[in-house]
């Protein structure tokens, strides 16, 4: 079987690589299209009545992917909550959210080796590190990972990934983390209306509702408040991650297009490098300064901060790199399922009232999300499933007649006296 490069982009579970061939019998065929013999066989069956093993072998390869799907989603679900959560936990000890957000970006650094561990594990061709480093550069141009690139086509997601994860964790400060989580589901519906702006993306009316959705939604978790300045500072903090998060994703996309396993991991190394190099100087600042103080460093939680670290690391390796194993509708579940375990969670450990308000506005935003995750022929499917019911429904009718006119027959055949003696 020939080698498949999935391609994907950071933080974007857009790009699916799904195989559509499957190999049977020495030849390529496509999964959904069945041979002649298959077609005038029952669903499932030979054209002799034995149980096809081209259907077996394609429902278990989706039921493996809808296995490895669930796995997926509660990764994604348990490491996104667990990091709201433990982010919130350690500014009772520790209230310096740059700090922290500096902290866990360094731990980018631990992609590309982890790629290339699995590279060494997996891959039948084994190259050196040197070779597979100069092979990803390639995403880049023609002459890989020049000092202009660096400044150009990495610098600028290093500063909106630093903002991302700034303003969220800011904002865990400022409100809690059941409205921080729904808030940033957002991010779809700004990415969506980024797309339709600036990349030209398919006009779609659903997604449309989705976002006024989103937007209403923002409205009444502000008003659910009353509108006090501490929780529009910092519904307003979230809302600003959720936009830079959906600006990031745009201008990959725009600039650099997909990326395969590989660059994508490589780019997001650059990241945790950018950061070290040239964001470390701010935490520094702000300790002198005062504005993110410790009296001495036996005070800092470290296990809450490498908790939180992994935490983060464990989320983004799964959402990159998750469609390797499943579809990516079925990752992005896995963000809007962590607003039911946050607000578990705050139920009972925080004064949190979840109010009438509160709670449809909850619903409305979750709502949006889900709708933002149809395909963009769902109108094409529906109409098509509609159509088959119909068909099925006039087809069963049609037999339920054919049967009661049959038993009538045979009934008054039964019935009539015979003459004969």
């Amino acid at each position: 079987m020939k080698k498949h490069s999935a391609r994907v982009a950071p933080l974007s579970a857009c790009n699916s690589p799904v195989l559509t061939l499957t190999k049977v019998e020495g030849e390529e065929r496509p999964r959904d299209s069945p041979g002649p013999a298959e077609a005038q066989a029952p669903a499932g069956t030979e054209a002799g009545g034995r149980p096809s093993r081209h259907c077996w072998r394609c429902s278990r390869a989706q039921l493996k992917k809808i296995f490895w799907g669930v796995a997926v989603v509660l990764c994604v679900c348990a490491s996104w909550a667990g990091a709201t959560q433990l982010a919130k936990l350690t500014f009772r000890k520790f209230d310096a959210p740059f700090t922290l957000t500096w902290f866990a970006t360094n731990w980018n650094f631990l992609f590309f080796p982890l790629y290339y561990a699995g590279h060494i594990c997996k891959s039948a061709e084994k190259q050196s590190v040197k070779q597979r480093y100069r092979e990803c550069c390639r995403f880049f141009g023609d002459n890989g990972l020049t000092l202009k690139v660096f400044f150009t086509k990495a610098a600028p997601f290093g500063v909106l990934w630093t903002l991302t994860n700034y303003l969220y964790l800011h904002a865990i400060k400022k409100i809690n983390t059941t409205d921080v989580s729904v808030l940033f589901c957002c991010n779809k519906a700004f990415v969506f209306l980024l797309s339709w702006i600036v990349l030209r993306d398919r006009f779609m009316g659903v997604r449309i509702v989705a976002a006024i959705l989103a937007i209403a939604g923002i409205v009444m978790m502000t008003y659910a408040d009353g509108f006090h300045s501490h929780s529009v500072i910092g519904i307003a903090l979230v809302v600003g991650s959720a936009s830079m998060s959906a600006l990031y994703k745009v201008l990959f996309k725009l600039l650099l297009g997909s990326a395969k396993f590989g660059e994508a991991a490589l780019f997001l190394s650059i990241l945790g490098v950018f950061n070290i190099l040239f964001i470390t100087c701010i935490p520094v600042i702000l300790y002198f300064t005062k504005v993110e103080y410790w009296s001495s460093f036996d005070d800092i939680p470290w296990g809450n901060l490498c908790g939180f670290s992994v935490l983060l690391l464990t989320f983004n390796i799964v959402l990159n790199f998750g469609i390797a194993v499943t579809y990516p509708t079925l990752m992005s579940l896995g963000i809007v399922l962590s607003v039911p375990v946050n607000a578990v969670v705050d139920h009972y450990t925080s004064k949190i009232v979840f109010n009438g308000v509160r709670v449809i506005a909850i619903i409305i935003i979750g709502l949006g999300f889900l709708l933002l995750l149809l395909p963009e022929e769902w109108d094409v499917w529906l109409i098509k499933l509609l159509t088959r019911l119909k068909v099925r429904k006039k087809e069963e009718a049609a037999e339920g007649g054919a049967d009661l006119g049959l038993g009538l027959q045979s009934k008054s055949r039964r019935a009539r006296p015979s003459f004969a003696r």
